[in-house]
Formats: C-alpha cells, sequence, structure tokens
C-alpha cells in the first residue's frame, strides 16, 4: 500500500510515518510538506535513504501537485494544519488557508479519485468542558480561530462524504507527547527550559486540564481507524490521562531532579480553554483499539529523547 502523507515533518506526522514504516515493511510513503513553522527534516533523518519514502515539497493548496500525488497513491493521511492556538489569535489567515482551503483542495480532488482519506483533527473542535467527556457526536463549540478552523475543516469532510460520495474518515486527538514535537508546546518547553535552569511560562496559574497520550499510542490508533473506520464516520482517541498543567510541569521538574519551583505564572491568552476531554468508547469498542503506553513510561522516555538529542532542538 502506498500512503500520501501531507504535513508529515511535523510532529505527529513525522512519528506516523517512522511508526508505518516499522511496523509495516510492505508499505510506502510519499510525505508532501511545505516545511513551514514545525516542520523539521531531522525528524525524519533515520529514514531519508530508506527506499519505501519519498519527500515532496510542496503545499496542500497546490491542487496540480496534489493531484498528481494523490493520483499515485492509494490512502491519504491529512495531518498538514497550522496548530498553534497563540499564533492563531496573532493571525489568523494562515490557518484559514491551511486548514480549511488545504482540505478543501484534497476533497475537491477526491471527487475525481476514488481514495481513501483519514482527516486528522483535534479534540479542541468542542471547546473547553466543564464537566463529562465529548463523544463523538457532541456539539462543536470551537474557541480560536484555530479550532474554529479545524471545526470547518470537519464539516467539509463530512458534507463530500454526503454530497460527493467521498470515502473519508475523521479522528480526533487529545493532547500528544513524545520525541520530536516542536519546542513551543508545553512538554518539550518545559523540559528544554529546565535543562538550562529558566524558568516556564505558565499561563491561568496552570489549572487547565489536558488528556495526554503518547504519539505512537495516536500512531496506532491512526493505523486502526485507516483498516477498520467505516467511511463517513469520525473516531475520537484519548488516553484517559487528564492532568492540570501546573501538575504536568511539577511531576516533570521532578523528573529531571531540577528545582521544583522553577516556574512563572503569566498573561493568559485570549478566550483559554480551560479542559478538553474526549470520549473514546466508540474507537475501543467498534474497533477494537486501545493505548499501550503508560502515561509514568511514556513521559520518562519523553524527557530522555529530549535530554540525549540535544543536537536536535538546538
Amino acid at each position: 500500500m502506498k500512503l500520501l502523507v501531507t504535513g508529515g515533518l511535523g510532529f505527529i506526522g513525522s512519528n506516523f510515518i517512522i511508526h508505518v514504516l516499522t511496523n509495516y515493511p510492505s508499505y510506502k510513503i510519499v510525505n508532501v510538506d511545505d516545511e513551514h513553522i514545525g516542520s523539521n527534516h531531522k525528524n525524519l533523518m533515520g529514514i531519508k535513504n530508506s527506499t519505501s519514502y519519498r519527500f515532496v515539497k510542496g503545499n496542500i493548496t497546490d491542487r496540480k501537485l496534489m493531484s498528481e500525488l494523490i493520483l499515485n497513491c492509494d490512502v491519504i493521511i491529512n495531518f498538514a494544519a497550522e496548530s498553534h492556538v497563540d499564533r492563531s489569535i496573532t493571525d489568523a489567515k494562515p490557518f484559514i488557508d491551511s486548514n480549511i482551503y488545504g482540505v478543501f483542495t484534497i476533497l475537491e480532488i477526491l471527487r475525481n479519485y476514488p481514495k481513501r482519506l483519514v482527516h486528522i483533527s483535534t479534540d479542541e473542535v468542542f471547546g473547553s468542558l466543564e464537566k463529562d467527556s465529548a463523544s463523538e457526536n457532541y456539539r462543536l463549540n470551537p474557541s480560536s480561530p484555530y479550532s474554529s478552523s479545524k471545526a470547518s475543516a470537519e464539516l467539509l469532510v463530512k458534507s463530500y462524504v454526503t454530497t460527493y460520495g467521498i470515502d473519508a474518515v475523521i479522528t480526533r486527538c487529545t493532547n500528544n507527547y513524545g520525541p520530536r514535537q516542536f519546542p513551543e508546546k508545553l512538554i518539550p518547553k518545559t523540559i528544554l527550559l529546565a535543562a538550562q535552569n529558566k524558568r516556564i511560562p505558565i499561563m491561568n496559574k496552570g489549572i487547565g486540564v489536558r488528556d495526554w497520550i503518547y504519539v505512537d499510542d495516536h500512531c496506532d490508533a491512526i493505523m486502526t481507524v485507516l483498516d477498520k473506520g467505516r467511511t463517513g464516520e469520525s473516531y475520537n482517541i484519548s488516553a484517559g490521562n487528564e492532568i492540570d498543567v501546573l501538575t504536568l510541569v511539577k511531576k516533570i521538574l521532578y523528573l529531571m531532579n531540577v528545582q521544583q519551583d522553577l516556574y512563572e505564572f503569566v498573561q493568559d491568552r485570549p478566550g483559554h480553554d480551560y479542559r478538553y476531554s474526549l470520549d473514546s468508547s466508540k474507537i475501543r469498542s467498534h474497533l477494537q483499539w486501545k493505548p499501550q503506553i503508560d502515561f509514568e513510561v511514556g513521559i520518562k522516555k519523553t524527557i530522555d529523547w529530549y535530554l540525549i538529542n540535544k543536537d536536535h532542538w538546538n
């Protein structure tokens, strides 16, 4: 099988490519990435000479390029997206261009080619939840330009399934952690600043709650949906590790054996969501998937990776 992975130089996309080539040796992958913020060729240095992997520089809004690539693949896994909330608040246009128009471009091409699309979305489309966990049919209620663009893309995908009969499925995942994550994100930022004895900035006094999943578990879930997911369905992916930001930062500081108060509270962002939470019982019961990496094991592996691979993030 030949997979077209969009945004494969990013955190989750690069881990997905490594996961597939490690566990599915007969598969081939073409990775199209426009080398924007968050893209890093170092993420895939270990497979750059693999005969099963090819890199193409390009943007998913380029219809001519995407048509050529989609024509010559079996499945599209769409990771490509602008994804940082703070940057979407500063300038929303790149998020509209990539996350909405880019998805539209892919969908238009798929009207002519019977290929499966696995569209990667986010738990942030449901907004902040005071209680309970969002199932697949929970009301979309995005808070930021970023999450609004992802929610819009989901609606486009659903409409193209209904109107044009394309073969598409949607996955929504909680916060990922693990190797190769861009340093602006909470966990790598905490590790890297702590390693330099610098203070970690924490918004909203660290009361925000996120559910953390190790990136390899997310990759495994995507492959499960690719193989078994029903056309037109959405699948939530979560690990059940809901932790507030302050507790998480303190845990990392403890595991790194550094000063325990090496953090400072900073001004909150506009529209900051308090809690994200997904009910993933559907993928667990219908597709027999469940996470394998315990959080204590995963966070230690993540810390070790960043400390060992200083040349990667320097």
